[in-house]
């Protein structure tokens, strides 16, 4: 069981997810936090991670650091998303079971799955076909931390276990205009075409493509829902088979009408064109999130207020960012 007075090390605590995790252990009253900046500490750093371990002694970690891009970035750039996630983790995990960490959760992603995976895409189906090709290396990184884990937890009894979640969006998001996920891509997009009054925004692909998207601060209540959760005897059974967890909305909906919804959202009433000389990824991705729903968590966030809070947060920052970012 967890303790409001255990060290807890939030890595990559500047990113989406991470920023969630410490804001809501913060509003919870974990009052014993331990975080790094990249310039403070580098993960890819082995000896660095190590001391670090060693002078800190946390009882348990939350790997949320990673490399990450959109389709474009992914694809583009597979050398360093292989290398950085695979030094990344193997640190953190690894130097973690060094130190005599209790416990550690292993943020992965819904990537891992096969490009044509059985829908919902449940825990039992991963290796079981090939990966997506643009974000290939990607999901290769997360399934060798993914496999860690598990290891760890097999051969050393460790009480860690990974969370795979789907799309996610959320504040402190990345708007980069090529290396950002579908939606900061497609807010930054409308935004800025709302406030420049363009005819149309076109979005990558046909459209076709159905995602799943959950909020960042409903992942993070997920992960912390689990973490205080270990002893749960429905949790244990399933990760002695499976060893992670998928954390999904169970709701999805096309690219296209996700850029309708933003559109309306952003108030751009402009045409809605299709690139289809971009990629459109995998064709569906839906998670099977059954276990968390059977232990009683759900998501908080529904996709038409989350993409409201969001858009409410940058509409003003956006045009500036993306004039800058191209």
């Amino acid at each position: 069981m967890m303790n409001k007075s255990d060290k807890i090390f939030v890595a990559g605590h500047k990113g989406l997810v991470g920023q969630a995790i410490l804001k809501l252990l913060i509003s919870k009253g974990y009052t014993n936090i331990s975080v790094r900046t990249r310039s403070e500490l580098d993960l890819t750093d082995t000896n660095g991670v190590y001391k670090f371990y060693k002078e800190e002694r946390p009882n348990i970690v939350i790997d949320a650091a990673a490399k990450v891009g959109g389709i474009i970035a992914n694809n583009q750039y597979r050398a360093d998303f292989i290398w950085q996630n695979l030094m990344i983790q193997n640190n953190v995990i690894w130097g973690a079971h060094l130190h005599d960490v209790k416990h550690l959760v292993f943020l992965g992603s819904s990537c891992i799955y096969p490009k044509h995976c059985s829908q919902p895409m449940k825990e039992e189906y991963l290796l079981s076909g090939p990966l997506e090709e643009t974000n290939r290396s990607y999901a290769i990184a997360k399934i060798a931390g993914l496999e860690l884990v598990d290891a760890l937890r097999r051969q050393y009894d460790r009480k860690y276990f990974s969370v795979m979640p789907t799309n996610l969006y959320g504040p402190g998001d990345n708007y980069h205009p090529d290396n950002s996920h579908v939606i900061p891509g497609l807010i930054q997009r409308f935004v800025k075409a709302q406030s420049e009054n363009s005819k149309s925004v076109a979005i990558w692909g046909s459209g076709e493509p159905l995602r799943e998207f959950l909020y960042s601060d409903d992942c993070a209540d997920a992960i912390l829902f689990l973490l205080e959760r270990l002893e749960d005897p429905t949790l244990n059974k399933h990760l002695k088979m499976y060893s992670f967890v998928n954390i999904g909305s169970g709701e999805e909906i096309s690219v296209l009408d996700l850029a309708r919804l933003i559109a309306k959202t952003a108030q751009y009433s402009g045409e809605i064109q299709k690139d289809t000389s971009k990629p459109d990824g995998t064709p569906r991705k839906l998670l099977d999130s059954s276990l968390l729903k059977q232990m009683g968590w759900a998501p908080k966030v529904s996709l038409k207020d989350g993409l409201s809070l969001v858009i409410h947060q940058v509409e003003n920052l956006l045009p500036n960012n993306a004039s800058q970012g191209s």
